[in-house]
Formats: C-alpha cells, sequence, structure tokens
C-alpha cells in the first residue's frame, strides 16, 4: 500500500516557491478548515449494493467533518475516518468561495473566526493570521521547499553577475520585500590575499516591483521615482569597513543576525551611509548576513521586510545562512572561473595574428569561432607570412582537442611554422620540420596543417597538405572547385613524406582555407560539409554578377552563415585570400653579371623602366638606390645578380645575389671609403630589408609613388 504525504508537505502543482513574480508560498488550510469544506461538500455517491444515501443516518464527527455509520470498508473509508481510500490532497484554496448545496439531513456548523479561510492577500502578508493558523513559511516544509528552490536558481549561475541576480530573484518576494547586496571590491580570486582596506561596493539592490504595492506602504519614507527597480534611494555605493568598527565585528561573526540588535544596528549607518538607518523597518525585518567565500568574507547581503509583513523569526535566520553560503561559495567560484577564462582568453587571442598583413597583389580576411563561449582556447590557427619578392604564404593549422594544452602546442607550431617561412623553404619542407618539432613535443602531439604559397606575379600558388581538408577556389565567374591537393598524413605522425602540387591562381579568384569545424559535425561528415560549403561560395557569387567577386568580409559571414544551431562541434579558422596578382606590365626583371659595369647597367634599366611607365620624378632617387644596392651584392656574387621592379600602390626595388649572410646597417667613420650605401637605402627608402633564400637573399626597399 502506498504511503501518502499530508497536504500541507505535497507542493502545489504549478507553484515554484521562488517565483519572481510575486507567489508566495501557500501553506494549505489546517484540518479544521479542511473539515469546513467537507461539512459542505457533495455527499459521497454509494457504491454497488451499498445502502444509499437517504438510508443511512448522518453523525457529525469531532473534527466537524461528517460520516455514515456502519463499516468504513463497506462505505469506502479508511480506518482512521479521515477520507476514501486512495485519497488525493485537498485542493488549494480560493480567495472566494462558494456555498455549495448541503444534502438534506447534513446538519450546518457555523464557521468560527479561527476556522475562516484566508485571503490571499492575509496569506502574503501575515495579516488577519490567527493563534494556530499556519502563515507563510511557518512549516519546516515550506522552509525546506523554498531553500531547494533559491539553491538550485542560485546554482544556475555560472557568471558573477548571474548568481546574484539568482540570488535576488530568488528572495524578492518570496523571502523578503527587498535585497542589497554588498561584495568586496576588488573581488580576490582563488587564495590571493586581498591588498588594502576592505571595502564593500553595492553589486545590485531588488524589491518588489512598484505595481505590485502602494507608495506608501513601501519600506522607504523617500520619494520614489517612476517606475523603479533597484532601491536607489537605499544604500551607498561604495563602503569602506573600518578595522574594529560595528560593521567588521558583524562581517567577523559570519552568521547572519538580525537588525534590532545592538551590534547590527550600529553598523547599519556604516553599511547604508548616515542617515540610512531610519530607512530600515524597526524590528526583526531586516537580516544582515555576511557573505563568507571559502577562506575570507566577501561581502554582506540586506534582506528587509515592508512594515505591513510578518517579522522574521529566528527560524529565518538560518534560510539567510543558506542562501549567503550558498551564493559566497558560488560567487568564489564564478570570479575563479572568470580569472581563467580571462587568462584562456588571453592565451588564445595572442596565439593567433592581432592583424593581418597587407602584402602586394592580395588581399585577405579571417574568422575564428571556438568551440563554445565557455571553452574558448583551442588548437585551431591561421597565418598570412609576407615572403620574399611580393609573396605570401598561408597557413591553417588544427591541434586535436580545444583545451589549453591545445592552444599551447598550438603556439609553438604556429612560431615553428613563422621561422620556417622566413628561410622561404618550400612548403613540402615546412611541413615537414613541423612534423619533426611536433614529435619533439611528444608522442601524441598531432595536428594538420594546410601551407601554401603565393606568387603575385607569375599568378600561381604552391600548396602542401598534412591531413587537412582541401582548400576551395571560387572563381570570378561564381564557379567553386574543391582544389585536387594529395592528403598526406597529419603532423605528428612522423616517417612520412610530404608532396606540393603548383596550381593556376588566376586574377580575381578567392582561395577559401578552413578547419574541419566548418564542415564536419555531428549530423554530418566531412566530405558533406565540403560540398555544401562549395555550394554556398558559388551561390553567394551569383550575387553579385560574373564579373565582380563578392566582398570578402561578407564572404566570410555567409560561410559561417551555413552552420545549423547543431552544427558547433569544433573550433573554426579560416582564411580568406582574394587574388590580385601584378599584372606582367607592371614588372621588370633582368640578369644582371657580377661584374664592375653592372651597377651602370642596373641604372639604364631602372630610367627607362621609369620612363615607361611615367615616373621620372622617381629617377633620381631610384639610380642612386639601385647603384647602392646592385655595388654591393657583385662585390661578393658568384653567380648573375638579379634585379626586379614591382609597381603596385609603391615601386619596390629587389636585388637578389647568392651571398647568404645579410647586410648591416652601421655608421661608417669619416676615413672609411665605403659602408655608407645602406645609410643612403635607410634615410631615402619608405620601407627597406633583407631576407635570407635557400640559394642566397633578396635585399629590398621601397618608395612612394608620387
Amino acid at each position: 500500500m502506498t504511503e501518502h504525504p499530508t497536504s500541507f508537505e505535497r507542493p502545489q502543482p504549478g507553484v515554484d516557491p521562488t517565483d519572481p513574480r510575486g507567489a508566495l508560498l501557500r501553506s494549505p488550510a489546517p484540518p479544521s478548515a479542511q473539515g469546513v469544506e467537507a461539512a459542505t461538500a457533495l455527499p459521497v455517491q454509494a457504491r454497488s449494493g451499498d445502502p444509499t444515501p437517504d438510508a443511512a443516518p448522518v453523525v457529525q464527527g469531532s473534527s466537524g467533518t461528517t460520516g455514515r455509520t456502519g463499516n468504513h470498508k463497506d462505505m469506502g473509508m479508511n480506518p482512521a475516518g479521515t477520507g476514501p481510500e486512495h485519497s488525493q490532497p485537498a485542493a488549494a484554496e480560493q480567495d472566494t468561495h462558494r456555498p455549495r448545496p448541503v444534502p438534506e439531513g447534513v446538519p450546518v456548523q457555523p464557521v468560527s473566526e479561527e476556522d475562516r479561510p484566508q485571503s490571499a492577500e492575509e496569506r502574503r502578508t501575515g495579516q488577519g493570521t490567527v493563534p494556530g493558523r499556519p502563515t507563510p513559511m511557518r512549516r519546516d516544509g515550506d522552509r525546506l521547499r523554498f531553500v531547494g528552490a533559491a539553491t538550485r536558481r542560485i546554482a544556475r549561475g555560472i557568471d558573477l553577475d548571474e548568481i546574484v541576480m539568482g540570488l535576488c530573484r530568488a528572495t524578492v518576494p518570496t523571502f523578503s520585500d527587498a535585497i542589497l547586496v554588498y561584495l568586496r571590491d576588488p573581488l580576490p580570486v582563488g587564495d590571493e590575499r586581498p591588498t588594502g582596506p576592505l571595502v564593500l561596493r553595492l553589486r545590485r539592490s531588488d524589491r518588489i516591483p512598484q505595481q505590485e504595492r502602494d507608495l506608501e506602504d513601501g519600506i522607504l519614507p523617500v520619494p520614489v521615482p517612476e517606475n523603479p527597480t533597484e532601491l536607489d534611494a537605499l544604500g551607498t555605493e561604495l563602503c569602506e569597513v573600518q578595522p574594529g568598527s560595528a560593521l567588521a565585528e558583524v562581517l567577523r561573526g559570519v552568521r547572519p543576525v538580525f537588525t534590532d540588535t545592538p551590534a547590527a544596528r550600529a553598523a547599519l549607518p556604516e553599511l547604508l551611509g548616515e542617515g540610512g538607518e531610519i530607512a530600515v523597518p524597526a524590528g526583526r525585518r531586516t537580516i544582515l548576513a555576511p557573505l563568507r567565500g571559502r577562506r575570507r568574507v566577501i561581502g554582506a547581503a540586506l534582506f528587509l521586510r515592508r512594515p505591513d509583513r510578518i517579522p522574521f523569526d529566528p527560524d529565518d535566520l538560518l534560510v539567510a545562512a543558506q542562501l549567503a553560503t550558498h551564493s559566497a561559495l558560488g560567487i568564489d567560484k564564478a570570479v575563479l572561473y572568470g580569472r581563467e577564462a580571462y587568462i584562456a582568453d588571453e592565451l588564445q587571442r595572442t596565439m593567433l595574428p592581432e592583424t593581418l598583413p597587407r602584402p602586394t597583389g592580395v588581399r585577405l580576411a579571417s574568422r575564428y569561432l571556438p568551440a563554445a563561449e565557455t571553452a574558448r582556447v583551442g588548437g585551431d590557427w591561421y597565418d598570412a607570412i609576407p615572403l620574399p619578392g611580393s609573396r605570401v604564404a598561408l597557413v591553417v593549422g588544427d591541434v586535436m582537442g580545444h583545451s589549453m594544452t591545445s592552444a599551447a602546442i598550438m603556439g609553438q607550431l604556429r612560431t615553428t611554422a613563422q621561422t620556417l617561412a622566413g628561410l622561404d623553404l618550400p612548403p613540402q619542407e615546412v611541413l615537414h620540420h613541423l612534423d619533426e618539432q611536433a614529435q619533439r613535443l611528444g608522442t601524441d602531439r598531432m595536428a594538420t596543417c594546410l601551407y601554401a604559397v603565393y606568387d603575385p606575379v607569375s599568378h600561381r600558388i604552391t600548396i602542401a597538405n598534412a591531413g587537412h581538408p582541401p582548400p576551395v577556389l571560387l572563381h570570378l565567374g561564381g564557379r567553386a572547385e574543391v582544389l585536387r591537393v594529395p592528403p598526406g598524413a597529419p603532423i605528428g605522425v612522423g616517417g612520412v613524406d610530404f608532396e606540393a602540387v603548383e596550381l593556376d591562381a588566376p586574377a580575381g579568384a578567392t582561395l577559401l582555407l578552413y578547419t574541419d569545424g566548418l564542415v564536419e559535425s555531428r549530423l554530418r561528415d566531412v566530405w558533406t560539409g565540403i560540398e555544401q560549403l562549395r555550394e554556398k561560395l558559388a551561390a553567394t557569387a551569383q550575387l553579385t554578377g560574373p564579373d565582380h567577386p563578392p566582398p570578402l568580409e561578407a564572404l566570410c559571414d555567409e560561410v559561417l552563415d551555413m552552420l545549423g544551431p547543431g552544427d558547433r562541434d569544433d573550433d573554426i579558422a579560416l582564411l580568406a585570400a582574394r587574388f590580385d596578382g601584378i599584372a606582367p606590365s607592371d614588372v621588370a626583371y633582368w640578369f644582371l653579371e657580377p661584374e664592375d659595369a653592372a651597377p651602370g647597367r642596373a641604372r639604364r634599366l631602372a630610367r627607362r623602366a621609369l620612363s615607361r611607365w611615367g615616373m621620372e620624378d622617381l629617377t633620381d632617387s631610384v639610380e642612386l638606390l639601385v647603384s647602392e644596392v646592385v655595388t654591393n651584392a657583385v662585390r661578393y656574387a658568384t653567380r648573375p645578380v638579379t634585379l626586379r621592379l614591382l609597381r603596385t600602390d609603391v615601386l619596390r626595388c629587389e636585388v637578389g645575389d647568392d651571398v647568404p649572410q645579410l647586410p648591416r646597417l652601421r655608421q661608417a667613420r669619416a676615413t672609411d671609403e665605403g659602408g655608407r650605401g645602406l645609410y643612403l637605402v635607410n634615410r631615402l627608402a619608405r620601407r627597406w630589408g633583407a631576407t635570407r633564400l635557400s640559394t642566397g637573399k633578396v635585399v629590398w626597399f621601397e618608395l612612394n609613388r608620387s
């Protein structure tokens, strides 16, 4: 036989004890009130074979309920005579009771003042209560249900604001009519030792909305603005707790106290400001609860009830202690989590490029999305590295996992890739050295990577792949194709060769490099996602027409829009490159033999190119600088020296030789015959530099076009 709880222990269906809309915990009527309802209820219908209701006499029970004489079992009654077997709890009280017809022969007892049902307002405020009648939060079951619901609401918060708001919403108006929450400023993190004085800042205040009460009945005797949402007139923004003060003693005590005690009453002016204690209701209608975290007091909460509501009782101090403890521990954890999230976010941000370069002949755009807002670190990265000869290296990689360890490994691999790119190694050699570096980091350091080098002069791109999804090339006419690149093995496997392929990169085309988080999820495999990406790019290109490629930033946003609500299982790194290229008419290229006449020939060739481009005003500066750089190259070179002029938004000059030593800028003495060439380059050029190649080096400089 199932044992059923009594009606006052069973929570009412659909009623949340911490509902912020104002629903209070309602205690059902005591047995005396239930007896009145039973006396006015319709008679029990007789079962088949039982005597008719009119045939059985009716007697008045001692509790005010009516029953029939005879065997209780035959009448469907339990031995206690309190109702039918498997009876349900009494229905919730209604504010207005409509009398029901009374069967003939049933005596009606007059309803006394003690048995009169209470209205909803009386149950909320406690007015009209009589001795022996239950009031809100008077039973232990009511308090337990409230504390359970309130702590669950507080625990749902993951950051500081959510926890504080959960405390306010859980207590107002069920437990109190208003609440003020003060927190330490700044809040200590973990085991940090706070420095300086203890300063409390009013973090949040909340109360019953204005439309639910009259201004005259409020707890504030001061004017209240229209539609207020917080206790703006009560409490100061900052409060410095002086050592040895009354407030310091109350906070050191840790336990909640009523403010009618001398110590708490003396602490109110320090907490609320001068005159603030006047606005606090008298009697036991205010509780001051310190908020203690794992190691120290981190704040205080002030619970207030209006004068027209019943005051707190000693058992309410236990409720306030539970709320304060759960809130303080949650705040401690939220602050610690916030610090860890900040560190992880800063780590991830510094691992990725802050800004993309602006190399000649290509435009770049990128996006990065973490797997979740609560875990903003991962192993995905992208990079764009300028190379000698106006080339650019495009890199996208993905380390397994999305944790701090993955982010650290990603940072090491990205730094290694940048170093290898500075040596101007072929793409397949870069992946080979990355594979060796991953093996040195550990046996389980696996990653995928795609490394591509774009040359805007030749309009060609060289790609090597290490287990990464293939790139997609969007042509100017709107056709999108998945490039056929050898997949290769992931980085970290070891003992494998990587293969590079060279493909056309026509002007106006867009190359899209991405990680698998964009195309793979629990709802689709990687090749299905790649096909959807290709269709998305083609559909986007149709919107701008066959002669105009879509804007690069808008294209990245459109690509990310293809993700559905359940498609975010991994980090996403996206790098888009729009190939503009350099027209052949804007390039001049020559080979010079390493002889004494080479500088003079270089000056003549440069003069002719500038004249053809209509840039005669730069002739003197270009001839001087070209002569100095070519002279230095010819002095040590054993093979022909290369000279190239590029006309873009600037004029760029590149001189290459087979000597790996890089020139250095130095201050020549007055007696030195040389050493002034790079000094002139540094003074006259907009920018200059030197890059070591596998076959030598390239010295370059740029001049602004007038």
